[in-house]
């Protein structure tokens, strides 16, 4: 319903949002590289080695699917892969937009942090309450959720134009608490109708109230909660 293009919210306090680019160049890259893993067959393999899912959040090395490493680290590597470019490209599109001011309100090492866990906050909320039906999961939707639940807390002010259709597509600029609480109210529609899709909503949930919560503490000093004007 509300697709974001750009915000009306300068940066103040670092002078390039150098992590929210690299996450964004990292998403992409990983992405080329599950495309190099073909066919279907192995493109799936791929993603589910490094997916998120439930024996690997509650049990210990059991599963050994990455060498080296346990399991639990893919409660990070879900969140950098994706299922085909539409996925992708709306991931980057909510992070790009609003992904700098948070990293701005955070500095950038507090925001690779805020991000990472996220990420994993998003993934244990939707194991659950999404149960073993729930599958793996794969997506930065969860990390980026927390992002925009952080942007609502900090910036419900800021002006985003966002790509508005009733009959055709227009750019219109409207409060962010707006356009992030339709967003917010479309989960919960979907959880309460019983969507069965294969979309994580439980993780978009998780993600935004996680977000929303870690940026409080987070924060520098001189960010005040619920500016942005």
């Amino acid at each position: 319903m509300f697709l974001p293009l750009h915000d009306q919210n300068p940066i103040r306090h670092v002078s390039f949002p150098y992590v929210t680019y690299g996450l964004i160049a990292i998403n992409v890259l990983v992405f080329l590289v599950q495309l190099s893993h073909q066919p279907e067959a192995a493109f799936n393999t791929f993603a589910i080695t490094f997916a998120a899912i439930p024996d690997s959040a509650w049990a210990g090395p059991v599963l050994d699917r990455i060498p080296g490493l346990p399991d639990q680290i893919t409660l990070v590597t879900y969140a950098f892969l994706h299922a085909d470019w539409l996925h992708l490209l709306t991931n980057m599109l909510f992070l790009w937009v609003f992904g700098d001011n948070i990293e701005d309100a955070l500095g950038h090492l507090k925001f690779l942090a805020f991000y990472l866990v996220c990420a994993v906050l998003a993934a244990f909320t939707y194991f659950a309450f999404a149960g073993p039906q729930g599958g793996w999961l794969i997506g930065a939707s969860g990390a980026v959720a927390g992002v925009m639940g952080a942007y609502i807390v900090l910036y419900p002010h800021a002006r985003v134009y966002v790509l508005f259709r009733i009959v055709i597509p227009i750019p219109l600029p409207i409060p962010a608490l707006w356009m992030l609480g339709v967003w917010v109210a479309t989960q919960v529609f979907y959880l309460v109708i019983g969507d069965t899709s294969p979309v994580a909503w439980w993780a978009h949930l998780g993600g935004v109230v996680a977000g929303a919560l870690l940026c409080i503490p987070l924060r520098r000093r001189e960010v005040a909660l619920f500016g942005g004007r």
